[in-house]
């Protein structure tokens, strides 16, 4: 965790739900009370994000918290994941904060474990992607991780991946490569976006060390995995979801991407209840 860039996030979020103060509690609540509510699990899933729930608490001061589980653990509905304690105020003035991301983190991996179970016993890895929410990228790339995924590039200098707009500005795949060769520090991998087999053996004859195979069905991807024959790094991408993700990853690819992981997650439902003074 770079606490630096999060304790940022974190801080950024609670200006935003609370820019003056918190008027309801502060109206309501003794500013010296202190209590304890439990966090409660309210469906199946994978936790992840409890060293950020922790943080927005530290970050607003005098409240404690005992867990019960790590990230990583899966949770079944109403199992009780740890105990919050101290200032009142406080408490409730994180506890939205808190629970945005600690449901978004645990909706991730979630999501990323089924994934993974889905191509247990093929060689193909579960990669995420850039589509990611602005702002949130280390965080939900974290969460992938704990579901057993791996990160793709976290940013454009992080990695180089030649699209079809590139290909298409250059004027060829061969010839981006080239530019690129001459352009970046010695030792990065190069990525290549392919649609057809066309452009496999051309991405392939210009020593890519990673082929994206892109919207290909599933009986071209194992044409081109044949073609490429591990002579570089396969990854398929591109309209697969968990329905047809074992199929793709039966073509042999050494990765797939999705972009769904971050997208398009449902949220793991989560709760602070229980609330009782101390």
């Amino acid at each position: 965790m770079n606490w630096l860039i999060i304790d940022s996030i974190i801080e950024s979020a609670l200006k935003e739900d609370s820019s003056f103060r918190d008027i309801t509690t502060s109206s309501i609540i003794d500013p010296s009370s202190k209590c304890k509510i439990d966090l409660i699990a309210k469906e199946n899933g994978i936790i992840a994000g409890l060293p950020i729930f922790k943080r927005v608490f530290y970050i607003l001061g005098e409240v404690n918290i005992e867990l019960y589980l790590n990230d990583g653990d899966y949770v079944e509905t109403g199992q009780s994941i740890g105990c919050i304690y101290g200032n009142t105020h406080n408490i409730l003035v994180g506890e939205r904060i808190a629970l945005n991301f600690l449901q978004r983190m645990s909706g991730i991996a979630t999501v990323t474990n089924k994934a993974v179970n889905l191509v247990h016993g093929t060689k193909a890895k579960i990669l995420d992607t850039r589509k990611t929410t602005p702002n949130l990228r280390i965080l939900e790339k974290y969460a992938v991780t704990v579901g057993g995924g791996y990160n793709h590039r976290f940013n454009l200098s992080d990695g180089i991946l030649i699209k079809d707009n590139h290909i298409n500005a250059a004027g060829s795949i061969t010839e981006a490569i080239m530019k690129v060769k001459n352009n970046i520090p010695f030792g990065r991998k190069i990525e290549v976006e392919t649609e057809n087999l066309e452009q496999v053996k051309e991405a392939l004859a210009a020593n890519a060390d990673i082929i994206m195979l892109d919207n290909m069905s599933i009986d071209t991807m194992k044409k081109a995995v044949d073609i490429i024959s591990n002579k570089c790094a396969t990854e398929a991408s591109g309209n697969i979801s968990l329905d047809n993700i074992r199929t793709v990853a039966n073509t042999g690819v050494d990765f797939i991407s999705l972009g769904m992981l971050t997208h398009s997650i449902h949220s793991l439902d989560i709760s602070m209840k229980n609330l009782s003074w101390i």
